[in-house]
């Protein structure tokens, strides 16, 4: 047996998380403020990286463990369907989504990767579904966990729930567009 790279895209995201984690340990937490969420300056560019970078920093191990957790277990399942062009841009869209939104409706910070986790849950949903199916798990599964993290928001704690429902949110989008089968186009001179 040999061991193979088999999810090129999840596994480097859960690397450069981990990588991310540990500097800022060794670094006495300096590491963490170039990759957390906070006020962005659109003319700044080092603050245009926070919305998208926000991900992979992580409050402690068990957030991070939990993510990665998560993500791995989940993410090569959707690597493996979509291929890792179109997760990495999955990916990167709803970290800049998520981003972008906590920006312009919170004043708070915003780190970690658990919007990333609600987008591969909820996208895993789709795997088995074509021809733009809306798949029983796809709605069982949103139900129970935006449902979850509705709740959750309305306690007061230091989880962005609205994080987690803005990733869920772009994984039944990416889910549904992805299953739309796209039609044959009629050869000319066929009969449709």
């Amino acid at each position: 047996m040999k061991i193979k790279f088999n999810s090129p895209v999840i596994l480097t995201f859960s690397l450069l998380s981990a990588l991310v984690y540990f500097l800022n340990e060794a670094t006495g937490g300096s590491v963490i403020h170039s990759f957390m969420l906070r006020r962005v300056d659109f003319s700044e560019p080092a603050t245009l990286f926070t919305l998208v970078s926000h991900t992979l920093g992580h409050a402690s191990i068990e957030h991070l463990i939990g993510n990665l957790t998560f993500i791995l277990l989940i993410g090569p399942i959707v690597e493996e369907k979509y291929g890792s062009k179109l997760t990495l841009i999955m990916i990167v869209v709803t970290a800049l989504v998520t981003g972008l939104l906590n920006v312009l409706l919170f004043n708070t910070g915003l780190m970690g990767a658990s919007g990333i986790v609600f987008m591969l849950i909820i996208l895993v949903s789709f795997t088995n579904s074509r021809n733009g199916e809306i798949p029983v798990t796809f709605i069982l599964v949103a139900l129970l966990f935006i449902g979850k993290e509705v709740l959750a928001a309305l306690h007061h704690d230091q989880v962005s729930q609205f994080a987690h429902i803005i990733g869920g949110v772009c994984g039944g989008v990416f889910g549904y567009l992805g299953s739309r089968k796209k039609k044959e186009p009629i050869q000319p001179g066929a009969v449709p």
